[in-house]
């Protein structure tokens, strides 16, 4: 340990949500990740589908960093799910994505959502995770993003 790294007093505290926190750490992280990928910054992505009397009928949350998509979240209400909703969603966003500049898509649902969905799309299964509570994994998927897909 170098002279600069001495360990000063502290206390730890353990808690629920603490939004103060989260702010800080999205900031202290977006400012070293932004510096570690050479200015790309992170930007949020939405797309989201409503029914004629404006009530939602799914949606997609996403972000994009430099070249890469993430999606966080893809919902259909169940009474509009096998009716091509997420397929579009998630073709929307990888449209968003290229336009972006994104030539990368990652996506992770449990083994009870939707592991066969992703595939359809072009996605490749590149890690099962386990230790999801009733012995389910996290299914990561990647995609190769390129404006001939869309």
């Amino acid at each position: 340990m170098t002279s600069e790294q001495r360990s000063v007093a502290a206390s730890l505290q353990v808690g629920g949500q603490d939004d103060e926190l989260e702010k800080r750490l999205d900031e202290e992280l977006t400012a070293f990740n932004t510096a570690a990928a050479d200015g790309a910054t992170t930007e949020p992505l939405s797309v989201r589908v409503a029914d004629e009397a404006g009530d939602l009928i799914g949606g997609l949350t996403a972000w994009t960093w430099g070249s890469l998509c993430s999606v966080d979240m893809l919902w259909v209400r169940a009474d509009q799910r096998h009716t091509g909703w997420g397929g579009r969603l998630m073709r929307a966003a990888e449209e968003e994505a290229v336009r972006r500049g994104c030539t990368d898509m990652v996506v992770s649902t449990y083994s009870f959502q939707a592991p066969g969905f992703y595939p359809r799309l072009g996605f490749r299964e590149r890690a099962r995770i386990e230790g999801v509570p009733g012995g389910h994994e996290d299914v990561c998927f990647h995609k190769r993003l390129s404006t001939a897909e869309l």
